[in-house]
């Protein structure tokens, strides 16, 4: 069986080389002008994804919460594992704070300029739990749940989601703000405001999935 998927992930990459993709043509690009000029920003997919689409868009926020409570819901009943598996040798350690520290630029780039280029809100809340995992495996997990409840990063979770369903119905109704000149920072109506609400989302609600499993289970 592994030999068929060997073939078929050569055969794709032989694909990909030797026989391009079709070209666009003049109606797919007509209905991408559109989703540009209605949203107000040059990324057609945070223009689809935070104005088009923003129903459905509205419960994935709440899928993505609803599972980080179904994490904990699960292990309430499990005893914390006893042994904790982190990176105790100094290059890795490095490393990994290394490429956390490269995360997070990475995050706050895609959340305050995701309307702009290629990325968003939901690309930059998995960079950010990316960055909060690296820090994990190689920081104590005592002091994990002392910034996590120093900063109220639960309490922070809960109202960004508030914000962004109660932000996401205005616009729904037809109430939005100036979409400015296209193609600068500051621009897109509510778009920049959900794409940074969703990254605060998905960041937050990654560190506590982090930390659970590293209380319940031991490892990431």
């Amino acid at each position: 069986m592994k030999w068929i998927y060997i073939a078929a992930g050569i055969s794709l990459y032989i694909k990909m080389l030797v026989f391009p993709n079709p070209a666009i043509d003049s109606t797919d690009m007509s209905i991408i002008e559109s989703v540009v000029q209605d949203s107000g920003v040059p990324n057609a997919v945070s223009g689809i994804i935070f104005r088009n689409r923003l129903y459905d868009t509205i419960f994935e926020v709440i899928v993505f919460t609803l599972a980080i409570m179904g994490v904990r819901f699960l292990l309430a009943n499990e005893q914390p594992s006893c042994t904790i598996y982190q990176f105790s040798d100094r290059p890795s350690i490095i490393l990994a704070r290394l490429g956390a520290t490269i995360a997070v630029l990475i995050s706050v780039e895609l959340a305050i300029r995701g309307h702009l280029s290629p990325g968003g809100g939901f690309a930059a809340g998995v960079a950010g739990g990316t960055a909060i995992g690296l820090v994990a495996v190689t920081s104590s997990t005592e002091w994990m749940e002392r910034i996590y409840q120093k900063w109220r990063a639960a309490t922070v979770e809960k109202i960004s989601v508030l914000i962004f369903i109660i932000l996401a119905a205005i616009t729904l109704i037809g109430y939005e703000l100036p979409h400015g000149q296209i193609g600068t920072l500051f621009s897109g109506g509510t778009i920049p405001l959900l794409n940074i609400l969703v990254t605060i989302k998905v960041a937050l609600g990654s560190w506590a999935a982090i930390l659970l499993f590293i209380r319940y289970r031991g490892l990431l």
